[in-house]
């Protein structure tokens, strides 16, 4: 599960094995495949998918990407984090998806905050531990689900009679180049420090699907 290093003019090329890009988009299929239609599910459950999304993502996603940032040792790495944050502060994400919240009347309550909180309180404590390869390999995931993710999320708003789309059309078009570049930084990362014998590269990567699918699949459609 190493990167490769080739050198071109000078330039050091990192090259991620293929096997380790393939198990996160495995991860990333497996969870679109668990969602259900948007046009089968109750207005409630729209409502709560909306709610508990917001309740992860508005306070959690650039605390995530900071603390993946100070564990990376890649120089390669850090400005494409850093890139990636710009994005997100300059652009006022969080502000977007509290906009997408209300205008689909799922702007989260304690009860949406307390449904997440075991699974948002262990992706907090794995990323203390500033395990570098680990948490780039989970923010790769996340950000190439969040941006197959949108249109869904668009579609569920919508019969909510939502009609504010600026955080799925801005998402699903940015985080393209967000995805290749976690996935470039990963391969930085494991040239100059690939994780211990016995690290379990996609602990993270669990973890974090594991609490996405606690948001975004209702118990209905978990349980057929």
């Amino acid at each position: 599960m190493s990167a490769t290093v080739t050198t071109t003019h000078g330039t050091a090329i990192h090259e991620l094995d293929p096997a380790i890009h393939h198990a996160i988009d495995i991860q990333i299929d497996s969870l679109m495949g668990c969602l259900p239609n948007p046009k089968t599910l109750s207005a409630q459950e729209r409502r709560d998918i909306i709610a508990r999304y917001t309740a992860i993502l508005e306070g959690n996603f650039i605390y995530w990407m900071t603390a993946t940032l100070i564990a990376v040792q890649a120089e390669d790495a850090k400005p494409i984090l850093l890139e990636n944050l710009n994005d997100e502060v300059r652009g006022a994400h969080p502000a977007m998806l509290r906009r997408f919240a209300i205008a689909a009347h799922a702007f989260p309550t304690d009860t949406d905050t307390l449904a997440v909180t075991d699974g948002v309180t262990k992706v907090r404590l794995f990323l203390a531990r500033l395990s570098a390869t680990q948490s780039l390999a989970m923010m790769a995931f996340f950000e190439g689900f969040i941006q197959k993710y949108m249109t869904p999320f668009a579609q569920i708003a919508a019969l909510q009679g939502s009609s504010e789309m600026e955080y799925t059309d801005v998402h699903d078009v940015c985080d393209i180049g967000h995805t290749d570049g976690l996935f470039r930084s990963l391969a930085a990362e494991m040239a100059v420090n690939p994780p211990a014998p016995g690290i379990d590269l996609y602990e993270g990567v669990a973890l974090l699907r594991d609490l996405m699918a606690r948001a975004i699949i209702p118990q209905s459609a978990a349980q057929a």
